[in-house]
Protein backbone atom coordinates (compact mmCIF):
# COMPACT_ATOMS: atom_id res chain seq x y z
CA UNK A 1 0.00 0.00 0.00
CA UNK A 2 1.44 3.17 -0.99
CA UNK A 3 1.10 6.34 1.46
CA UNK A 4 -1.41 8.21 -0.29
CA UNK A 5 -3.81 4.81 -0.41
CA UNK A 6 -3.50 5.03 3.58
CA UNK A 7 -7.36 5.77 4.44
CA UNK A 8 -7.43 9.29 6.07
CA UNK A 9 -8.08 7.58 9.86
CA UNK A 10 -5.02 5.92 9.50
CA UNK A 11 -3.13 8.66 8.52
CA UNK A 12 0.05 10.21 11.77
CA UNK A 13 -0.90 13.77 12.57
CA UNK A 14 2.49 15.04 10.56
CA UNK A 15 0.28 13.18 6.87
CA UNK A 16 -2.77 14.74 8.19
CA UNK A 17 -1.26 18.15 8.70
CA UNK A 18 0.54 18.34 5.46
CA UNK A 19 -2.38 17.35 3.29
CA UNK A 20 -3.78 20.78 5.09
CA UNK A 21 -1.65 23.21 4.30
CA UNK A 22 -1.50 21.59 0.64
CA UNK A 23 -5.31 22.42 0.29
CA UNK A 24 -6.22 18.31 -0.37
CA UNK A 25 -8.13 18.05 2.45
CA UNK A 26 -10.07 20.08 4.41
CA UNK A 27 -10.22 20.44 8.48
CA UNK A 28 -14.24 20.47 8.00
CA UNK A 29 -13.73 17.17 5.71
CA UNK A 30 -11.45 15.51 8.67
CA UNK A 31 -13.88 16.15 11.51
CA UNK A 32 -17.03 14.77 9.95
CA UNK A 33 -14.86 11.86 8.58
CA UNK A 34 -13.61 10.83 12.78
CA UNK A 35 -17.35 11.74 13.77
CA UNK A 36 -18.78 9.42 11.36
CA UNK A 37 -16.27 6.94 12.70
CA UNK A 38 -17.06 7.55 15.95
CA UNK A 39 -20.99 7.31 15.51
CA UNK A 40 -20.52 3.95 13.83
CA UNK A 41 -17.48 2.00 15.82
CA UNK A 42 -17.70 3.73 19.34
CA UNK A 43 -20.86 1.62 20.28
CA UNK A 44 -18.13 -1.42 20.24
CA UNK A 45 -15.99 0.28 22.00
CA UNK A 46 -17.23 2.73 24.82
CA UNK A 47 -14.31 5.22 24.78
CA UNK A 48 -16.38 8.05 24.59
CA UNK A 49 -18.15 9.77 27.53
CA UNK A 50 -19.31 12.94 25.57
CA UNK A 51 -18.96 13.92 22.14
CA UNK A 52 -19.47 17.63 21.16
CA UNK A 53 -20.26 17.29 16.92
CA UNK A 54 -21.58 21.17 16.34
CA UNK A 55 -18.88 22.89 18.50
CA UNK A 56 -16.27 20.48 16.23
CA UNK A 57 -17.55 21.59 13.48
CA UNK A 58 -17.92 24.91 13.87
CA UNK A 59 -13.72 24.95 15.19
CA UNK A 60 -12.91 23.07 11.78
CA UNK A 61 -14.26 26.07 9.72
CA UNK A 62 -12.57 28.50 11.62
CA UNK A 63 -9.31 26.19 11.32
CA UNK A 64 -10.04 26.32 7.55
CA UNK A 65 -10.26 29.62 7.38
CA UNK A 66 -6.56 30.26 9.22
CA UNK A 67 -5.05 27.84 7.01
CA UNK A 68 -6.47 29.76 3.92
CA UNK A 69 -5.19 32.98 5.67
CA UNK A 70 -1.64 31.56 5.57
CA UNK A 71 -1.85 32.01 9.71
CA UNK A 72 -1.75 28.12 10.76
CA UNK A 73 0.41 26.07 12.46
CA UNK A 74 1.16 22.70 12.17
CA UNK A 75 -1.38 21.25 14.61
CA UNK A 76 -4.24 23.58 12.99
CA UNK A 77 -7.30 21.73 11.60
CA UNK A 78 -6.09 18.25 13.53
CA UNK A 79 -8.80 16.33 15.32
CA UNK A 80 -8.45 15.68 18.80
CA UNK A 81 -10.06 13.74 22.20
CA UNK A 82 -9.55 15.35 25.92
CA UNK A 83 -9.47 12.41 28.62
CA UNK A 84 -12.70 13.70 30.93
CA UNK A 85 -10.30 14.67 33.49
CA UNK A 86 -9.58 17.96 31.83
CA UNK A 87 -11.57 20.52 32.80
CA UNK A 88 -13.31 21.86 29.42
CA UNK A 89 -15.57 25.12 29.26
CA UNK A 90 -19.01 24.35 29.08
CA UNK A 91 -18.64 20.87 28.28
CA UNK A 92 -19.18 18.36 31.25
CA UNK A 93 -16.36 17.25 33.04
CA UNK A 94 -17.27 14.02 34.65
CA UNK A 95 -14.17 12.25 35.95
CA UNK A 96 -16.11 9.16 34.69
CA UNK A 97 -17.83 9.65 38.32
CA UNK A 98 -21.33 10.05 39.54
CA UNK A 99 -20.00 12.29 41.41
CA UNK A 100 -19.20 14.83 38.51
CA UNK A 101 -22.56 13.34 36.29
CA UNK A 102 -23.71 17.09 35.58
CA UNK A 103 -20.19 18.73 36.43
CA UNK A 104 -20.17 21.57 33.58
CA UNK A 105 -16.45 23.28 34.23
CA UNK A 106 -16.51 26.95 33.89
CA UNK A 107 -13.05 27.22 32.30
CA UNK A 108 -10.65 25.66 30.58
CA UNK A 109 -7.79 23.46 31.63
CA UNK A 110 -4.33 24.77 30.64
CA UNK A 111 -3.50 21.84 28.88
CA UNK A 112 -6.79 22.54 26.91
CA UNK A 113 -6.43 26.05 26.58
CA UNK A 114 -2.56 25.39 24.89
CA UNK A 115 -3.84 22.85 22.11
CA UNK A 116 -6.99 25.00 21.46
CA UNK A 117 -4.51 27.87 20.87
CA UNK A 118 -2.50 25.32 18.72
CA UNK A 119 -5.81 25.02 16.24
CA UNK A 120 -6.95 21.56 17.53
CA UNK A 121 -10.53 20.37 17.29
CA UNK A 122 -11.91 19.12 20.06
CA UNK A 123 -14.39 15.98 19.04
CA UNK A 124 -15.38 14.90 22.70
CA UNK A 125 -14.31 13.66 26.30
CA UNK A 126 -13.40 10.32 26.46
CA UNK A 127 -14.29 7.43 29.12
CA UNK A 128 -11.64 6.76 31.91
CA UNK A 129 -10.99 5.00 35.14
CA UNK A 130 -13.13 7.15 37.75
CA UNK A 131 -10.98 9.88 39.02
CA UNK A 132 -8.38 8.14 37.03
CA UNK A 133 -8.20 5.03 39.84
CA UNK A 134 -7.46 1.91 37.86
CA UNK A 135 -4.85 -0.10 35.28
CA UNK A 136 -8.19 -1.52 33.18
CA UNK A 137 -10.65 1.32 32.51
CA UNK A 138 -13.34 -1.21 34.35
CA UNK A 139 -14.44 1.70 36.94
CA UNK A 140 -15.85 4.14 35.20
CA UNK A 141 -19.75 5.51 35.65
CA UNK A 142 -20.41 4.95 32.51
CA UNK A 143 -18.99 1.25 32.02
CA UNK A 144 -15.65 0.05 31.12
CA UNK A 145 -14.00 0.74 27.79
CA UNK A 146 -13.22 -2.40 25.46
CA UNK A 147 -9.75 -2.71 23.51
CA UNK A 148 -10.22 -2.66 19.90
CA UNK A 149 -7.55 -5.81 19.40
CA UNK A 150 -10.08 -8.30 21.09
CA UNK A 151 -13.33 -6.35 22.77
CA UNK A 152 -13.43 -8.80 25.42
CA UNK A 153 -10.25 -7.14 26.85
CA UNK A 154 -8.97 -4.33 29.12
CA UNK A 155 -7.84 -1.25 26.96
CA UNK A 156 -5.75 -0.26 29.97
CA UNK A 157 -6.33 2.64 32.73
CA UNK A 158 -6.91 5.06 33.58
CA UNK A 159 -6.88 6.83 30.56
CA UNK A 160 -8.31 3.26 28.38
CA UNK A 161 -10.70 5.65 26.24
CA UNK A 162 -7.84 7.79 24.55
CA UNK A 163 -5.79 5.33 23.61
CA UNK A 164 -8.60 2.86 22.49
CA UNK A 165 -10.01 5.61 20.50
CA UNK A 166 -6.77 6.20 18.95
CA UNK A 167 -5.63 2.68 18.42
CA UNK A 168 -9.35 2.59 16.54
CA UNK A 169 -8.75 5.33 14.24
CA UNK A 170 -11.60 7.32 15.92
CA UNK A 171 -9.47 10.35 16.35
CA UNK A 172 -6.02 10.76 15.44
CA UNK A 173 -4.69 11.69 19.00
CA UNK A 174 -5.73 12.50 22.38
CA UNK A 175 -4.70 13.90 25.91
CA UNK A 176 -4.28 11.44 28.85
CA UNK A 177 -2.96 11.96 32.63
CA UNK A 178 -0.25 9.25 33.86
CA UNK A 179 0.27 9.40 38.07
CA UNK A 180 1.56 5.61 38.11
CA UNK A 181 1.73 4.23 34.36
CA UNK A 182 -2.46 5.70 33.20
CA UNK A 183 -0.62 6.81 29.57
CA UNK A 184 2.07 4.25 28.84
CA UNK A 185 -0.06 1.26 29.98
CA UNK A 186 -3.07 1.63 27.80
CA UNK A 187 -0.83 3.14 25.09
CA UNK A 188 0.81 -0.04 25.53
CA UNK A 189 -1.86 -2.45 25.56
CA UNK A 190 -3.65 -0.91 22.86
CA UNK A 191 -0.86 -1.17 20.64
CA UNK A 192 -0.19 3.05 20.38
CA UNK A 193 2.87 5.77 21.47
CA UNK A 194 1.82 7.34 25.27
CA UNK A 195 3.89 9.83 26.77
CA UNK A 196 4.58 10.82 30.52
CA UNK A 197 6.25 13.46 30.28
CA UNK A 198 8.69 14.90 33.28
CA UNK A 199 6.93 16.05 36.63
CA UNK A 200 6.25 19.94 36.02
CA UNK A 201 6.83 19.48 32.51
CA UNK A 202 3.00 19.80 31.50
CA UNK A 203 0.30 22.21 33.69
CA UNK A 204 -1.84 20.37 36.16
CA UNK A 205 -4.49 23.31 36.31
CA UNK A 206 -7.28 22.60 35.53
CA UNK A 207 -6.80 18.72 35.77
CA UNK A 208 -9.17 17.22 38.08
CA UNK A 209 -6.32 16.19 41.05
CA UNK A 210 -5.94 12.55 42.10
CA UNK A 211 -2.67 12.63 43.55
CA UNK A 212 -0.79 16.12 43.25
CA UNK A 213 2.75 14.76 43.86
CA UNK A 214 2.21 12.20 40.72
CA UNK A 215 -0.36 13.29 38.23
CA UNK A 216 0.91 14.09 34.87
CA UNK A 217 -0.68 15.12 31.51
CA UNK A 218 0.69 13.79 28.48
CA UNK A 219 -0.57 12.97 25.12
CA UNK A 220 -1.11 9.65 22.98
CA UNK A 221 -0.92 9.03 19.25
CA UNK A 222 0.45 6.61 16.83
CA UNK A 223 4.02 7.80 16.31
CA UNK A 224 6.50 9.16 18.17
CA UNK A 225 6.67 12.06 15.81
CA UNK A 226 2.66 12.99 16.33
CA UNK A 227 3.96 13.07 20.14
CA UNK A 228 6.45 15.63 19.96
CA UNK A 229 4.43 17.81 18.03
CA UNK A 230 1.42 17.41 20.65
CA UNK A 231 4.43 17.61 23.44
CA UNK A 232 5.28 20.64 21.84
CA UNK A 233 1.77 22.41 22.40
CA UNK A 234 1.10 20.87 25.86
CA UNK A 235 4.59 21.69 27.08
CA UNK A 236 5.38 24.96 29.19
CA UNK A 237 5.84 26.89 32.35
CA UNK A 238 2.14 27.83 34.09
CA UNK A 239 2.35 30.10 36.92
CA UNK A 240 -1.70 29.15 37.94
CA UNK A 241 0.45 25.39 38.71
CA UNK A 242 2.49 26.12 41.72
CA UNK A 243 4.38 22.74 40.35
CA UNK A 244 5.00 24.00 37.05
CA UNK A 245 9.06 24.22 36.06
CA UNK A 246 9.93 27.22 34.49
CA UNK A 247 11.94 26.33 31.65
CA UNK A 248 12.38 26.48 27.51
CA UNK A 249 10.11 23.85 25.61
CA UNK A 250 12.72 22.42 22.97
CA UNK A 251 10.82 22.14 19.02
CA UNK A 252 10.84 18.56 19.85
CA UNK A 253 9.27 17.62 16.35
CA UNK A 254 12.96 19.24 15.23
CA UNK A 255 14.87 17.15 17.52
CA UNK A 256 13.98 13.50 15.70
CA UNK A 257 16.55 13.14 13.24
CA UNK A 258 19.57 11.87 15.22
CA UNK A 259 21.14 8.54 15.42
CA UNK A 260 21.12 6.73 18.30
CA UNK A 261 24.60 4.71 16.89
CA UNK A 262 26.59 4.79 20.52
CA UNK A 263 23.65 5.30 22.61
CA UNK A 264 23.84 3.66 25.52
CA UNK A 265 20.83 1.74 27.05
CA UNK A 266 20.22 0.42 30.53
CA UNK A 267 18.08 -2.74 30.69
CA UNK A 268 16.80 -3.99 33.99
CA UNK A 269 17.56 -6.92 35.72
CA UNK A 270 14.49 -6.61 38.01
CA UNK A 271 11.93 -6.38 35.04
CA UNK A 272 13.14 -9.29 33.49
CA UNK A 273 12.19 -11.71 36.43
CA UNK A 274 9.06 -13.99 38.09
CA UNK A 275 5.65 -11.82 36.94
CA UNK A 276 7.13 -10.82 33.35
CA UNK A 277 5.04 -13.17 30.59
CA UNK A 278 8.11 -14.95 28.74
CA UNK A 279 6.37 -14.48 25.81
CA UNK A 280 6.37 -10.37 26.51
CA UNK A 281 9.80 -10.56 27.22
CA UNK A 282 10.86 -12.23 23.89
CA UNK A 283 9.10 -9.34 22.18
CA UNK A 284 10.96 -6.72 24.42
CA UNK A 285 14.73 -8.74 23.84
CA UNK A 286 14.14 -8.48 19.93
CA UNK A 287 13.68 -4.49 19.93
CA UNK A 288 16.51 -4.45 22.10
CA UNK A 289 18.23 -6.58 19.00
CA UNK A 290 16.79 -3.58 16.98
CA UNK A 291 18.36 -0.82 19.04
CA UNK A 292 21.64 -2.92 18.80
CA UNK A 293 21.69 -3.22 14.95
CA UNK A 294 21.15 0.79 14.68
CA UNK A 295 24.42 0.74 16.75
CA UNK A 296 23.62 1.26 20.33
CA UNK A 297 25.02 -0.63 23.43
CA UNK A 298 23.21 -2.68 25.55
CA UNK A 299 24.04 -2.48 29.41
CA UNK A 300 23.00 -4.52 32.43
CA UNK A 301 21.67 -2.37 35.39
CA UNK A 302 20.19 -3.21 38.63
CA UNK A 303 17.32 -0.37 40.41
CA UNK A 304 17.31 -2.75 43.42
CA UNK A 305 14.57 -0.38 45.07
CA UNK A 306 12.24 -0.97 42.26
CA UNK A 307 10.54 -3.76 43.68
CA UNK A 308 9.14 -1.88 46.33
CA UNK A 309 7.62 0.90 44.02
CA UNK A 310 4.24 -0.84 44.14
CA UNK A 311 4.08 -0.65 48.09
CA UNK A 312 5.30 3.02 48.15
CA UNK A 313 3.12 4.04 45.32
CA UNK A 314 -0.05 2.41 47.25
CA UNK A 315 0.43 4.27 50.31
CA UNK A 316 1.54 8.02 48.52
CA UNK A 317 -1.25 7.87 46.16
CA UNK A 318 -4.24 6.92 47.87
CA UNK A 319 -3.21 9.17 51.08
CA UNK A 320 -3.25 12.09 48.21
CA UNK A 321 -6.51 11.04 47.01
CA UNK A 322 -8.09 10.95 50.21
CA UNK A 323 -7.02 14.94 50.98
CA UNK A 324 -7.77 15.78 47.14
CA UNK A 325 -11.29 13.83 47.27
CA UNK A 326 -12.50 15.47 50.79
CA UNK A 327 -13.97 18.34 48.66
CA UNK A 328 -16.29 15.93 47.00
CA UNK A 329 -19.12 16.44 49.87
CA UNK A 330 -22.25 17.21 47.95
CA UNK A 331 -21.96 20.80 49.12
CA UNK A 332 -20.50 23.25 46.24
CA UNK A 333 -20.74 20.77 43.02
CA UNK A 334 -21.19 17.41 41.77
CA UNK A 335 -23.62 15.04 43.05
CA UNK A 336 -26.18 15.64 46.46
CA UNK A 337 -28.28 13.25 47.78
CA UNK A 338 -31.58 13.39 47.78
CA UNK A 339 -33.60 14.50 51.12
CA UNK A 340 -30.82 14.19 53.46
CA UNK A 341 -32.00 14.72 57.16
CA UNK A 342 -28.99 16.28 58.23
CA UNK A 343 -25.80 17.99 57.18
CA UNK A 344 -23.77 15.06 58.54
CA UNK A 345 -26.29 12.53 56.64
CA UNK A 346 -25.72 14.70 53.01
CA UNK A 347 -22.16 14.44 53.38
CA UNK A 348 -22.29 10.37 54.16
CA UNK A 349 -24.94 9.88 51.28
CA UNK A 350 -23.22 11.62 49.06
CA UNK A 351 -19.89 10.71 48.71
CA UNK A 352 -21.27 6.70 49.63
CA UNK A 353 -23.60 7.25 46.53
CA UNK A 354 -21.30 9.48 44.02
CA UNK A 355 -17.88 7.22 44.53
CA UNK A 356 -17.61 3.80 42.93
CA UNK A 357 -15.71 1.04 44.85
CA UNK A 358 -12.44 1.71 43.63
CA UNK A 359 -12.22 5.43 44.45
CA UNK A 360 -13.58 4.39 48.08
CA UNK A 361 -11.34 1.84 48.51
CA UNK A 362 -7.96 4.65 47.81
CA UNK A 363 -10.10 6.63 50.09
CA UNK A 364 -10.20 4.83 52.67
CA UNK A 365 -6.40 3.32 52.85
CA UNK A 366 -5.56 7.10 52.47
CA UNK A 367 -7.22 8.19 55.57
CA UNK A 368 -6.12 5.23 57.54
CA UNK A 369 -2.06 6.00 56.32
CA UNK A 370 -2.30 9.57 57.30
CA UNK A 371 -4.36 8.75 60.51
CA UNK A 372 -2.62 9.93 63.54
CA UNK A 373 -0.23 6.99 65.15
CA UNK A 374 -0.06 5.60 61.66
CA UNK A 375 1.42 8.52 59.95
CA UNK A 376 5.07 8.01 60.23
CA UNK A 377 4.25 4.19 59.94
CA UNK A 378 3.12 4.35 56.94
CA UNK A 379 2.91 7.88 54.53
CA UNK A 380 6.78 8.70 55.82
CA UNK A 381 8.18 5.44 55.05
CA UNK A 382 6.62 5.43 51.40
CA UNK A 383 8.29 9.03 51.41
CA UNK A 384 11.63 7.60 52.12
CA UNK A 385 11.23 4.89 50.09
CA UNK A 386 10.57 7.19 46.89
CA UNK A 387 13.86 9.21 47.67
CA UNK A 388 15.59 5.89 47.81
CA UNK A 389 14.00 4.76 44.39
CA UNK A 390 14.96 8.07 42.94
CA UNK A 391 18.65 7.73 44.02
CA UNK A 392 18.54 3.98 41.91
CA UNK A 393 17.53 5.81 39.03
CA UNK A 394 20.12 8.75 39.31
CA UNK A 395 22.87 6.17 39.90
CA UNK A 396 21.39 4.36 36.51
CA UNK A 397 21.42 7.33 34.30
CA UNK A 398 25.17 8.41 35.08
CA UNK A 399 26.16 5.20 33.38
CA UNK A 400 23.32 4.61 30.57
CA UNK A 401 21.59 7.07 28.32
CA UNK A 402 17.99 5.48 28.68
CA UNK A 403 16.69 2.46 30.12
CA UNK A 404 14.32 0.29 28.59
CA UNK A 405 12.08 -2.44 28.97
CA UNK A 406 8.67 -3.47 28.99
CA UNK A 407 5.42 -1.02 29.61
CA UNK A 408 3.06 -3.88 31.34
CA UNK A 409 4.11 -7.54 32.52
CA UNK A 410 1.47 -9.01 30.55
CA UNK A 411 -0.85 -8.20 27.28
CA UNK A 412 -4.33 -7.55 27.29
CA UNK A 413 -6.28 -9.14 29.72
CA UNK A 414 -9.74 -10.20 29.73
CA UNK A 415 -12.64 -7.74 31.00
CA UNK A 416 -13.72 -8.79 34.72
CA UNK A 417 -10.34 -11.13 35.02
CA UNK A 418 -8.55 -9.03 38.05
CA UNK A 419 -11.36 -7.40 38.99
CA UNK A 420 -11.97 -9.44 42.16
CA UNK A 421 -8.34 -9.25 43.29
CA UNK A 422 -7.30 -5.01 43.36
CA UNK A 423 -3.72 -6.20 44.26
CA UNK A 424 -3.28 -8.35 41.17
CA UNK A 425 -4.77 -5.64 39.45
CA UNK A 426 -2.46 -3.15 41.27
CA UNK A 427 1.00 -5.51 39.78
CA UNK A 428 -0.25 -4.54 36.07
CA UNK A 429 1.65 -1.08 36.91
CA UNK A 430 5.01 -2.49 38.36
CA UNK A 431 6.99 -1.69 35.61
CA UNK A 432 5.81 2.19 35.21
CA UNK A 433 4.70 3.37 38.78
CA UNK A 434 8.51 4.33 39.48
CA UNK A 435 9.10 6.22 36.78
CA UNK A 436 6.08 8.93 38.66
CA UNK A 437 7.34 8.39 42.18
CA UNK A 438 10.66 9.47 40.43
CA UNK A 439 9.20 12.38 38.44
CA UNK A 440 10.94 11.00 35.11
CA UNK A 441 9.83 11.66 31.71
CA UNK A 442 8.99 8.04 30.01
CA UNK A 443 7.09 6.66 26.82
CA UNK A 444 5.93 3.74 25.18
CA UNK A 445 5.86 2.19 22.00
CA UNK A 446 4.44 -0.51 20.13
CA UNK A 447 7.01 -3.21 20.12
CA UNK A 448 5.18 -6.83 18.66
CA UNK A 449 2.57 -8.72 19.07
CA UNK A 450 1.62 -11.58 20.98
CA UNK A 451 -1.03 -13.78 20.05
CA UNK A 452 -2.38 -11.37 18.08
CA UNK A 453 -2.13 -8.21 20.95
CA UNK A 454 -0.03 -5.42 21.21
CA UNK A 455 3.14 -5.50 23.29
CA UNK A 456 5.16 -2.31 24.54
CA UNK A 457 8.25 -0.93 25.00
CA UNK A 458 8.88 1.19 27.71
CA UNK A 459 12.10 4.10 27.41
CA UNK A 460 12.79 5.94 30.53
CA UNK A 461 14.83 9.15 30.18
CA UNK A 462 16.74 11.20 32.81
CA UNK A 463 14.51 14.68 33.64
CA UNK A 464 13.46 16.87 31.12
CA UNK A 465 14.84 14.39 28.59
CA UNK A 466 11.99 14.32 26.25
CA UNK A 467 13.49 15.44 23.35
CA UNK A 468 16.24 12.43 23.62
CA UNK A 469 13.39 9.65 24.24
CA UNK A 470 11.03 10.93 21.09
CA UNK A 471 14.22 10.09 19.08
CA UNK A 472 15.25 7.12 20.39
CA UNK A 473 11.20 6.08 20.13
CA UNK A 474 11.69 7.48 16.04
CA UNK A 475 13.87 5.42 14.98
CA UNK A 476 12.82 2.54 16.26
CA UNK A 477 9.45 3.26 14.31
CA UNK A 478 11.90 4.19 11.22
CA UNK A 479 12.85 0.27 10.59
CA UNK A 480 9.47 -1.26 12.03
CA UNK A 481 5.79 -1.09 11.13
CA UNK A 482 4.21 -2.02 14.21
CA UNK A 483 2.94 1.35 15.23
CA UNK A 484 1.22 1.34 11.75
CA UNK A 485 -0.76 -2.11 12.31
CA UNK A 486 -4.47 -1.62 13.01
CA UNK A 487 -6.72 -3.50 15.05
CA UNK A 488 -8.75 -5.94 13.11
CA UNK A 489 -12.65 -4.58 12.25
CA UNK A 490 -11.43 -1.19 12.74
CA UNK A 491 -8.78 -0.69 9.57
Amino acid sequence: MTHNEIPLHKKSIAALSAMLQQGTVTSVALVELFLERIHQLDPQLNSFITVIPEQALQQARAADQRIAAGTSGPLTGIPLAHKDIFCTEGIRTSCASRMLDNFIAPYDATVVNRLHAAGMIVLGKTNMDEFAMGSSNETSFYGPVRNPWDVTRVPGGSSGGSAAAVAAGLVPAATGTDTGGSIRQPAALCGITGLKPTYGRVSRYGMVAFASSLDQGGPLARTAQDVALLLGAMAGFDERDSTSVDRPVENYAQHLSGSVDGLTIGVVNEHFGEGLDSNVAARIESALREYERLGAKIRRISLPHSALSVPAYYVVAPAECSSNLARYDGVRYGYRAEGPSSLEEMYKRSRAEGFGAEVKRRIMIGTYALSAGYYDAYYLKAQKLRRLIGEDFNSAFASVDVIMGPTSPTVSFKLGEKLADPVTMYLSDIFTIAVNLAGLPAISIPAGFVDGLPVGLQIIGNYFDEARLLNVAHQYQQVTDWHEQAPPGFE
